[in-house]
């Protein structure tokens, strides 16, 4: 009695050859939609490493903490919220890793806990920086944002008879109301009380996890604030012009004096100068901006934050102790600079809590 089917003896009953065919075929048929699915999966994995955003890049030649030299790839400003390609960021000194901008942008609070990498702005609630064009002024900026007058003089330190200077640098909030920086000691209560404003309000759109959430060197959005006469005094630390050291090498020039947030730009005329740490501490946050682009934050022992920005590369980690004269990165053109690209290079140094000695 023949009952067994052997494909490889062809040993098959007459009658039932007709059945195998058909499964034999079935089995081919599946056995092609199976092979061409993969095909289809295996090409929508490979090409969506590939994808190309259509901008140019440049190469910036960078100094290493070891005197030789390297080309960083750093790419030009968006003006969109687009994944950048992440420039090379040395690590203690040693190895590079990149410094990857966030892929998904969020409100972020400019303030973070002591020893963390911070990969953020770009959002709504973000603060804007705009070069002023001819004939704007107070009102017709107001009137174009959507916020009031006051809320422009407030955080450039501005006044109802100043007169805009064309190309200046200011900074416009997302929505009426001030600003803060956070001292040592601070708590959101007193700000809120300091500026009429509402403490679940201030936590919800600065992004904080709670009302505990701040640090010194925050600076928090403070939505329908307003501006004190004057804040509290005992907590502004009085600095010796003599207590930081230049953050970049000589010869360098201030191309833009005082502006937010007590900051002045410093160039070299070249991209890829080192930035020193201007007094000894500890690195507070590393990490990069729309805005500030790469960037570092140091907490001093008195408890001023000093911020260096638009860097093309960091070279120190946080938590990490630092001392004055340090090595912290090199000068670059990251994030938002006028102008773009390899002309816009300089460090944007802020003193947060004390006097900027730097400021003319």
């Amino acid at each position: 009695m023949q009952s067994k089917l052997s494909f490889f003896n062809d040993e098959v009953p007459q009658n039932d050859k007709p059945k195998v065919k058909k499964r034999m075929l079935r089995l081919a048929l599946f056995g092609a939609i199976f092979l061409v699915a993969l095909m289809l999966l295996g090409s929508q994995f490979f090409s969506s490493g590939d994808t190309n955003n259509g901008d140019a890049s440049e190469s910036v030649l960078m100094e290493s903490p070891h005197g030789s030299s390297f080309a960083g790839v750093i790419s030009p400003a968006r003006t969109s919220f687009v994944i950048d390609t992440p420039p090379l960021t040395f690590v203690q000194g040693i190895s590079l890793q990149p410094a990857i901008p966030p892929i998904t942008l969020t409100p972020q609070v400019l303030g973070s806990i002591l020893g963390t990498v911070e990969q953020g702005g770009g959002s709504r609630q973000d603060i804007f920086h705009y070069a002023v064009e001819s004939g704007d002024t107070i009102d017709s900026l107001a009137s174009e944002f959507n916020i009031s007058p006051e809320t422009i003089m407030w955080a450039n330190q501005l006044t109802r008879s100043s007169r805009l200077q064309e190309g200046k640098e200011i900074v416009i909030l997302p929505v009426s109301g001030t600003l803060h920086l956070v001292r040592q000691n601070d708590t959101l209560s007193e700000i809120a009380q300091w500026y009429k404003g509402d403490i679940n309000t201030i936590v919800e759109f600065n992004d904080l996890t709670s009302a505990s959430d701040i640090y010194a060197g925050d600076i928090l959005i403070i939505p329908g604030g307003a501006q004190p006469a004057q804040l509290p005094a005992g907590r502004l630390t009085p600095v010796a012009n003599s207590y930081f050291i230049r953050p970049v090498p000589a010869p360098y020039h201030i191309s833009q004096g005082l502006h937010a947030f007590n900051a002045v730009d410093m160039s070299t005329g070249v991209c890829g100068s080192p930035i020193y740490a201007a007094a000894g501490g500890s690195v507070q946050k590393v990490g990069y901006h729309s805005v500030g682009g790469n960037y570092v934050r140091v907490l001093h022992p008195n408890g001023v934050v000093t911020y260096y920005g638009h860097m093309s590369g960091y070279t120190v980690a946080p938590g990490q102790r630092v001392l004055q004269g340090q090595i912290l990165g090199y000068i670059g053109h990251t994030g938002y600079t006028i102008p773009s690209g390899s002309g816009g290079c300089h460090l944007h140094f802020e003193v947060r809590g004390a006097t900027n000695p730097f400021a003319k």
